[in-house]
């Protein structure tokens, strides 16, 4: 498969997880993520659904509203 190198912005500890990973790892990941955008690209209600499984993950994950708010702030 042929790929493309491009620049997308993620919150530092995404950063830090992926620039601490092998090298096996890495390509593993960027291929997730190619295939996530795609998935999400494909159709409105893909877009929909990928968006609200980040959602849930986020909040699983401790995200509050107010925390979102801090964090769009420091921006």
């Amino acid at each position: 498969m042929t790929t493309i190198p491009i620049t997308i912005q993620v919150d530092p500890q995404a950063a830090r997880v992926f620039t601490s990973v092998s090298p096996e790892m890495r390509r593993k990941l960027e291929t997730l993520l190619s295939l996530r955008l795609l998935e999400a690209t494909r159709t409105p209600e893909s877009l929909a659904q990928v968006m609200s499984e980040i959602s849930r993950s986020a909040q699983a994950r401790g995200l509050t509203p107010d925390l979102l708010q801090d964090i769009l702030n420091d921006e």
